[in-house]
């Protein structure tokens, strides 16, 4: 499991990457894009839990999951809230909805919850035999 987890580390490195919101006109951005600080925040609890992985310190591995889980759920809150704040100068709420809608998450955020939820499986590498 621990190989499993260490996919699932990669999977986030490089899922960060690849496209994660789809802005019509502008084009597809990733997490450096949408906020340099959080792909830093993201990159540094990558390594964190590649580490913890690699030390076989599992506790900390599916902390370290959980952080970047929520993390990732907050941001496509954010990119939400963000677009809806953006096109709020727009008067007529049919045509801001519209123009909201445009704004939609990519296929890059696949990517980083199979990872996360790679990081999440890992386990103890660690034999506990019986003995007399």
């Amino acid at each position: 499991m621990k190989k499993v987890a260490l996919a699932g580390c990669l999977l986030v490195l490089i899922g960060s990457f690849f496209p994660l919101v789809h802005i019509p006109l502008i084009g597809n951005w990733n997490y450096w894009k949408l906020d340099q600080g959080l792909s830093i925040i993201v990159w540094s609890l990558t390594l964190a839990a590649f580490v913890s992985i690699l030390l076989d310190k599992v506790r900390f591995s599916r902390i370290f999951g959980i952080v970047l889980l929520v993390l990732f759920v907050v941001t496509l809150y954010a990119i939400k809230s963000k677009s809806i704040d953006f096109f709020s100068f727009i008067p007529l709420k049919k045509i801001r909805n519209v123009m909201v809608d445009l704004v939609k998450p990519s296929w890059g955020w696949f990517i980083e919850f199979i990872g996360v939820f790679l990081i999440l499986l890992a386990k103890n590498n660690k034999n506990k035999s019986l003995e007399l």
